[in-house]
């Protein structure tokens, strides 16, 4: 409830959002294939670090405390999953629809390309809010953020850019479900890193 109050963090996201996409537009146009479904890639990427990754750097230690009096470790973690995810597949319509409307319809199969970026940003924010919780108690967060992201996010941001492919064409890819059922598997791993690693700096 106190993250949708501050209503003015979605609006700045989704400015942000607009206005990278129409800087695009101006730059480029309607782009090629392979470029356009990069370019959508990227910007989730910017917007799930602007939008995620700052969850618990903005939190102040007085309201941390407040929220240490009034609930536990897994469920304040699994609130701030929900909702970054919940924000993050927001975010990434949105993007999806400025890029049809700004960017031109690339995609023949649109359901297949909105069911693989929500779910690849459903990842995105697992993993960004994984590591903003770890790095909100170390000295030096943006150092941490970007030495514990990098592995973690890119692996994933090419295995969404093949697996986003099949929506470009008619052609069924083999590897299809092996890379489903990875990045499945690697979303399952950073929840249950979480549930586990995070008990131990709530207390701190």
């Amino acid at each position: 409830m106190l993250e949708i109050r501050q209503q003015y963090t979605f609006y700045g996201i989704l400015l942000y959002v607009a206005s990278t996409i129409f800087v695009l537009y101006l730059a480029m146009g309607q782009p090629e294939v392979e470029i356009w479904n990069g370019l959508f890639w990227m910007i989730q990427l910017f917007v799930c670090v602007n939008a995620v990754a700052k969850s618990f750097l903005q939190e102040g230690r007085g309201r941390m405390l407040y929220f240490y009096s009034i609930a536990g470790a897994k469920d304040f973690l699994l609130a701030k999953l929900l909702f970054n995810a919940l924000l993050m597949i927001v975010m990434t319509l949105a993007s999806w629809l400025l890029f049809q409307l700004l960017l031109g319809n690339a995609v023949q199969n649109a359901l297949k390309f909105v069911a693989i970026a929500c779910f690849g940003g459903f990842g995105l924010s697992l993993v960004f809010t994984f590591l903003s919780a770890v790095a909100a108690r170390a000295q030096q967060n943006a150092a941490i953020m970007a030495i514990l992201g990098f592995p973690l996010i890119i692996p994933q941001l090419l295995l969404l850019m093949k697996l986003s492919n099949i929506a470009f064409s008619d052609i069924i890819q083999g590897s299809l479900l092996q890379i489903i059922l990875f990045l499945a598997a690697l979303d399952l791993l950073i929840i249950i890193l979480a549930v586990i690693l995070f008990p131990f700096l709530w207390k701190d």
